[in-house]
Order: structure tokens, then sequence, then C-alpha cells
């Protein structure tokens, strides 16, 4: 009776928050959306949230004093409150003082003030902007235990699965203290073991494996809408499931509060592209083909016969390239070549892989096998595919198996999922630049939260130079000469390519160095432990500055601490700013610098003609490093492309909410 009660709830909770809808907001209504939530949460400034803060530190002293038993009675006290909704702020101060002892004892860190007011602005529904080394994971654990008991599950979002298991495993002595029991969603979890998780008061996991789950629950629900009715077309639950066989009903019970971990990447970064459950086609007929329309691509001329827009990743056919492809496949046997418009599309969709999806910066080749690199975070992701072809014409490019094609059978963007929750708090170290579309879409509020200690980062001029080799000279000098020093250096790559050039050029000076991109991601926390050491130099692409945590050895401190070498500007300012911040936390002693090139990736897809005219102008200077005036407009130059990439990326995720509210009656059950 007990099993078939939990199951109904689960089922319920599932299909109560598959009903939660907060439609986008369009045109005037983003400003009345920004305004009420402004009036909403008036009273949360940083002034409240210090003085809260200082209301809890006076509750300390007294708790300190308490014996594990009258520690205990307090928490069962204090949590019988939240179960029964019936919290006011002064039952909110108790429990944070209550989280806050637990956290003293079980693993000797007792939160700063700051970080409870980070927790305190994330209770009140906000993102807390914490900058890198404040201590967001305390930070989390002490106000998640709240959150856990008011809305009875709590799902808390990591960048990877190692820092999910990580997190879980570290935080389990404080939830467990508390009454609560947490787990952490894994790849290879079955899904037996993954409904024990979910089942779970705290569940840890990433954005992608969570929302993948819970569209497989949709698909499973099908258009099911009532509970009652699902508890007998899914056998009653009445019966105990065979071991090791997964739940009836659906995996996830329900989405009712939601604390993600570096917000801004979540929530804008990865928000670009949707999330989509495909099933592989079961005839793989198509793969001669596209390796035919490769070779085809192969023989036509860029210019003469297509252009490359190598922003939008498109490419267009000229007429005499329509001329050349009716040539072309006047020889091909296969029926699917006789469709002219078909054929010039399996073309077009090969020209698009050669030109506009490169390796080691749009993908990898790990074991034979084609796998995406997520640009923002430089991390492989596992079992995802391009869609329309494009992978499969990667595959034929790249002359590995092609696989079968795949069709899409649900899809949900990161905007979407993540409004459906009633709760919804994040922290992040960079979340200021986005204030705006925070608001808009998803309607939280930014708190900024001021450090522990004031920081004491040297971030030292940017460098520019009109050649990509020269910049990259320019950043092996810099390692070499603060290698000497002994000190840690961090250097900052925006793809596995470059990552491979700074190293070829360490190994050319007998410099000891590790290297962290797509490749080489399950040694991350290996990797990353080493990286505050004498000596080390760790060169990364940016996944080294989301969810890591390089801690400075004594020794190294007292050399000036890390070295953060930012060898090209991303897309995003954000993204630059998380990986400097890698340097000087919790006033650590460091420092930071840029080198970059009139030949970046940013400025020949942004502002190429721009960045061509100064190159020219500035090629008769002895030496190819920029300075004086042209210094100046370089740096302008570059913050200009740097705005219009964001631009882009906005309109981009924009175009996501407008195919998701297209495609809203499609997806199975909504």
């Amino acid at each position: 009776m007990l099993q078939a009660n939990t199951q109904y709830q689960a089922l319920y909770q599932s299909l109560a928050s598959r009903q939660r809808r907060t439609p986008a907001a369009t045109g005037l209504d983003k400003f009345a959306v920004v305004a009420q939530l402004r009036i909403r949460q008036r009273r949360i400034t940083v002034p409240w949230l210090r003085h809260q803060a200082e209301l809890i530190d006076r509750i300390s002293p007294e708790l300190r004093h308490h014996t594990d038993a009258a520690l205990s009675q307090r928490i069962s006290d204090i949590r019988e409150v939240f179960l029964r909704g019936r919290q006011d702020d002064e039952a909110v101060r108790r429990g944070f003082a209550v989280t806050r002892e637990v956290a003293r004892r079980e693993t000797g860190e007792e939160p700063y003030l700051v970080q409870l007011m980070g927790a305190m602005a994330m209770y009140h529904s906000c993102i807390a902007e914490m900058l890198t080394g404040e201590g967001k994971t305390l930070t989390a654990a002490t106000v998640a235990p709240l959150l856990a008991w008011e809305h009875r599950h709590l799902h808390i979002f990591t960048v990877n699965d190692y820092l999910a298991k990580r997190d879980a495993e570290g935080r389990t002595p404080i939830f467990a203290r508390l009454g609560l029991r947490c787990g952490a969603i894994q790849q290879e979890l079955q899904p037996a073991e993954r409904a024990a998780v979910y089942a779970l008061p705290i569940v840890y996991g990433t954005p992608k494996q969570i929302v993948a789950d819970y569209l497989r629950d949709q698909i499973k629900l099908g258009n099911m809408t009532s509970a009652w009715t699902g508890m007998r077309e899914l056998g009653n639950g009445s019966m105990a499931s065979p071991a090791g066989a997964p739940p009836p009903g659906p995996l996830v019970p329900g989405l009712t509060a939601a604390m993600v971990d570096e917000a801004d990447g979540v929530l804008i970064d990865e928000a670009v592209v949707p999330l989509i459950i495909a099933q592989s086609r079961k005839s793989d007929e198509m793969s001669d083909i596209y390796r035919t329309a490769s070779e085809l691509a192969s023989q036509l001329t860029i210019r003469e016969h297509y252009t490359a827009d190598l922003l939008r990743r498109k490419v267009e056919l000229t007429r005499q390239g329509k001329a050349r492809c009716a040539e072309l496949i006047a020889s091909c046997p296969a029926p699917i070549w006789r469709a002219t418009r078909r054929a010039e599309e399996l073309i077009r969709q090969s020209l698009v892989a050669r030109h506009c999806y490169n390796a080691g910066r749009q993908y990898a080749v790990i074991d034979g096998r084609v796998q995406i690199i997520d640009e923002f975070t430089g991390r492989i992701m596992p079992d995802r595919s391009w869609e329309h072809g494009l992978h499969q014409a990667v595959e034929a490019k790249e002359s590995v198996e092609v696989t079968a094609d795949r069709e899409t059978i649900a899809r949900m963007s990161f905007q979407r999922f993540f409004r459906m929750y009633p709760l919804m708090c994040g922290m992040t170290g960079t979340a200021a630049d986005a204030t705006g579309e925070l608001q808009r879409v998803f309607q939280r509020r930014v708190i900024v939260i001021p450090t522990n200690r004031p920081v004491a980062r040297n971030e030292m001029p940017t460098r520019i130079f009109r050649t990509a080799a020269a910049r990259w000279d320019a950043v092996t000098a810099a390692i070499v000469q603060v290698h000497a020093t002994g000190r840690p250096i961090l250097v900052g790559t925006r793809s596995v390519e470059a990552s491979e050039i700074v190293s070829r050029a360490l190994t050319d000076q007998n410099i000891d160095h590790r290297v962290l991109n797509a490749v080489q991601d399950k040694e991350e926390a290996t990797l990353v432990a080493k990286a505050g050491q004498l000596h080390a130099v760790t060169v990364a692409t940016n996944m080294a500055g989301r969810g890591t945590d390089i801690k400075i050895m004594p020794e190294a401190k007292k050399k000036g601490g890390l070295h953060v070498i930012l060898t090209e500007m991303h897309a995003a300012r954000r993204i630059d700013r998380q990986f400097i911040g890698r340097a000087g936390r919790q006033g650590d002693p460091g420092s930071a610098q840029s080198f970059l090139s009139l030949q970046d990736e940013l400025i020949t897809l942004y502002t190429k003609r721009l960045g061509t005219a100064l190159a020219n102008l500035t090629s008769g200077a002895s030496g190819d490093e920029l300075s004086g005036r042209s210094l100046v407009w370089a740096k302008r130059l570059f913050k200009l492309a740097q705005a219009r990439a964001q631009h882009r990326d906005r309109n981009m995720r924009s175009e996501v909410l407008r195919q998701d509210d297209w495609v809203e009656k499609h997806l199975p059950g909504m």
C-alpha cells in the first residue's frame, strides 16, 4: 500500500509539473515582468541580506553550547515548522542558524556572513553572484535543507557527473544530521537505480541528465491527464516492480524546487540549443549516400561554386555551383540523386561540415566516433548528435563509421524546463552581466554578494598582436618567464586545437605541463587538483573555469599565487571573467593577463573587415604587438566583436523560445 501511495504521489506531482507553464513575455510585457519582479522582491537587497546574516550570527553562540541531544531537538522543532509550511522570517533565521551549526560540527566548516547572505538570497528565489572561491558549495549546503523541508524534493544542478557525486558525498553528513538523504544522478545508473535516487529529498545531477529523464517520463506518460486514471493504466501500482526493473510510473517525481550551480552557464550559455530525445532509425542505408556527398563536395571550389557564411554556419551554391552539382550527380546511380533539391541539400550539408565544423573546436574524434564539444564549457557531450544529417556529414568528412540518422521524438529548451519549477534559485560567479535576460526570461533577480575578503588579484594590461603566431610566441615567452619564479600557471584556450598549440610550444621549451581539454576530460579532477602546486603549468579550455576548485599551496602563495593567462576572448564576457577569476580567490595573491590577436575567431567572425583594416594600418609598424592608439582601437574592436557575439546568442535563445511555443502541442503529453 505504501508503494502504491508513493507511486501515486510521484505520478500526481509529475502531471502537475507538466501542467505548470510560465509563458515567455514578449514586447512591452517584458518590461512589465521586470517591474513586477522588482516590486515583489523589493526588500531583497544587499543591506537587508547582511542584516539577516548578522541576526543569524547572533543565534550561533547559543547553539554552540548545545549538547548533541539538545541540538537534535532544535533540529526536530524547526524541521516541523518547515514541513507544515508555517515558517516566517524568524523561523527562517533559526533554520539557517541550525544548518550553520550542523555544518560546523559535521565538516568543520562554518559559513561566513557573506555565505549566509548568498544562502538567504537563494532561499528567496534569487540568483546570487558570488565570486570564484567564495564557497558556493557550502552556501548551497546551508540553504538546501530548508528548501528540501519546505518543498519535499530539491534538485541541485551541477556542471558534470563528477561534481554532482563529489558534492552529494561531501554534504551527506550535514544532510543526514538534519534528517535528509541525498544522492547523485550518474550517467551509468540504470533506470531502477535512478528512480531510487530521484525519490530522495535532495538530488544532485547535471541539467542534461535530469531534463532527459523528465522528457522520457513525458514520453512514457503520453496524453495522461489524471493521476487516478493513470495508476490504472500503469497497472494500478499495487504490484512491486521486478528486482532491477524501472518503476511503472515516472522516474522524476515532479518538479518542485531547483538550485542551479553556475546558473548563467546553464540558463544562458547552454540555453542556445534545446535538449532533444531522439531514436536511431533502424536502417543505415544512407551511410553510402553521405560518403558520396562528401566526395562530391570536395570537387567544388569556394567562391566559384559556393559561398560559406562561417558565422551563421550556412553554405549557398552559386549558379555555377548548381550547374556543377548537376554534372556530378548525373553519374550517381542511387535514386535519391535524381531529386535535384535533395541532392543539392546533401552536398550543401557536406560543405557546411567541411567549412563550419572543425575538429578540436566543435567536435573531437575519439575512439573512431565524432563527439560533440560544448563550445561554452569545452566538455564532451556524450550521446549527443547534430540534426538533419549534419552529424553524418561530419562523420563522412572524418572518414569514420557513418551512424544511422536519428529522428526527434521529444525536445525541450532549458528556458522552458527551469520555468516549470515553482521555486528556482541559483548561484554563480558571473551573473551580473546577464541580469536583464535572467529577469525577463526566468523572472529571477540577481543579487551581487560582496566578497569575504578584498580581491587581491593583479590584472595586468592586455597585449594584442597582429597575427596569431606572434601571440603564441608571446604566450610561450610569458609562461617561461613566470615559470622560472615557481608560480603555478593556468593557461586558458578556447579550443582543443589551441590547447595543443600551446602544449607543443611548451614541449619545445622543455617545460613540464598538463593539458586539460575535451579529450582529457576524464582526468579533470586529478589535473585541477594539482594546478595550484609550485611550478605547475596547466593548459586548459574553459572547462577549468566552471565548477572546479584550484587550491593554491602555501608555498605557491608565497611566490605570488596563481597566474592566469587568457589566450583568446570568448563570445561572452562572463566566461572571460570566470576564467580570470581562478586567480586571487578568497583574498589570495594572484595575477591575470590576456593575450589576443587580430586573427582570433571572435574578430574574424564578427568584425572581419574592421580587423583586416586595422591589421593593414599597423602592418608597417615594427614588431607584431600593437601599442599606442592602435592598441586602444584594437581593444574597442574586441569589445564590439564580443557585444555582437552576445547579441547573436541572445537572438538564438529567443528563437529557441519561439520554437518552444510553436512545438508545445507536438510534445508528448504537453
